[in-house]
């Protein structure tokens, strides 16, 4: 879109944070982009329909991009031919060493954003060497005014966002995605390190079941992991088995 100053937002801490410091600041902003995956945490749902009202009111256009393909045929049933397996049904889970949704989804957004004045995104001051690879009209505001993660976090619970889901493992029934992860991508991201999973298993069940059901029809497991104890462990159904050990002290 050109001529324009656009950001894109992932309704995560850092670009939400950006966002919020580009109005509190006056810089010029025209449209704000989204593009969802189709599985995000519905707490990010949520804070894009707070933050489009607000937009709303700033005169702000929000856009939201979608991929070509439901991200669960891509996944699951997608015809694919690799040197490594030869023909199977889906990528399978989408991380390192497959990123392959994230590869869509910076395309997409980078194709429609080809030829803006600005193209914001929300990259910390934490986080040089992402700054360093930034070309053509893209900038790191956040980066600009030396905000690190924290800050954007303590940014956006200041100014009244949070990132709560259903939980029956807290008295009150909620918990809040950046108190149990490190970061908040889709539920589905094969990046999430142990301590994450086993978060999701305890305070999100209702995430780590449909997890079960991925790895139900996937072959590679989610993780790989090599410990003397366990052995090679990653398959989700394993590490749940791992996990119920782990809390009964075995």
């Amino acid at each position: 879109m050109s001529g324009r100053y656009i950001a894109s937002v992932s309704f995560g801490k850092d670009s939400l944070a950006m966002i919020l410091y580009i109005l509190e600041t006056g810089m010029p902003l025209d449209e704000v982009l989204f593009y969802d995956t189709g599985m995000e945490f519905e707490a990010i749902y949520h804070n894009r329909n707070k933050l489009v009202r607000i937009l709303e009111r700033h005169s702000v256009k929000f856009t939201e991009l979608k991929p070509n393909n439901l991200f669960l045929y891509d996944m699951l049933e997608r015809p694919v031919t690799s040197k490594q397996k030869g023909f199977h049904l889906g990528y399978g889970w989408c991380g390192a060493p497959c990123r392959w949704g994230t590869t869509w989804k910076t395309t997409a957004l980078d194709r429609y954003a080809a030829g803006a004045i600005r193209h914001y995104v929300g990259i910390a001051a934490d986080e040089p060497e992402r700054v360093e690879r930034l070309a053509g009209p893209k900038i790191a505001p956040l980066a600009d005014a030396g905000m690190t993660e924290a800050d954007c976090l303590t940014l956006c619970r200041k100014r009244g966002w949070n990132w709560m889901e259903p939980s029956p493992a807290t008295k009150s029934g909620f918990v809040d995605l950046y108190d149990i992860l490190d970061r908040v991508s889709c539920w589905c991201c094969a990046n999430k390190n142990l301590r994450e999973l086993r978060n999701i298993r305890h305070y999100l069940p209702q995430y780590w079941d449909r997890l079960l059901q991925l790895q139900d029809r996937i072959e590679r497991p989610m993780k790989k992991y090599q410990s003397k104890k366990y052995g090679e462990y990653g398959n989700l159904r394993r590490l749940g088995e791992i996990f119920a050990a782990e809390e009964k002290g075995e």
